[in-house]
């Protein structure tokens, strides 16, 4: 039996990339539509990649920017910002632990003809416990739509 926690919460993923923002939007509205906080992740990488505090808070800003120029404030939904470090699927699927709901963006250009992207997809979709939702094949025309 899975228990959903006090706190209400529908994650995603962002790395900036057109299904990331389509995944942010569609994370915002189900947050919404649950009365729930929307947690925006972006995942660094490596934590020994950015060392210095002052890279650490330029991407946090970059991260606040992009959620603002994408979710109107007509919303009044309650966001919570993260940078993360360490492999984009295992960040997410610890974050889903107390969620909802993961919305994730497929990787644009996949190898090897993947459908969903990359390794982070398939893998968020095997073990995450929560229900997932993935945004793909969008493009910027469709965004601006």
């Amino acid at each position: 039996m899975r228990i959903i926690p006090a706190h209400r919460c529908v994650i995603v993923g962002v790395d900036g990339s057109a299904n990331s923002i389509a995944a942010l939007r569609r994370a915002a509205n189900e947050a919404k539509r649950r009365n729930a906080r929307l947690d925006v992740i972006r995942v660094a990488g490596d934590r020994g990649q950015w060392i210095f505090r002052p890279t650490r808070v330029a991407a946090w800003l970059r991260l606040r920017r992009l959620v603002a120029r994408e979710l109107p404030r007509t919303q009044h939904i309650t966001t919570r910002l993260r940078l993360a470090y360490g492999s984009p699927a295992g960040v997410l699927i610890r974050a889903a632990d107390r969620a909802e709901l993961l919305v994730v963006g497929a990787r644009e250009h996949a190898p090897h003809g993947r459908l969903l992207g990359g390794d982070t997809v398939p893998r968020v979709l095997a073990a995450s416990p929560c229900e997932v939702v993935v945004c793909a094949n969008q493009t910027q025309s469709e965004l601006e739509a």
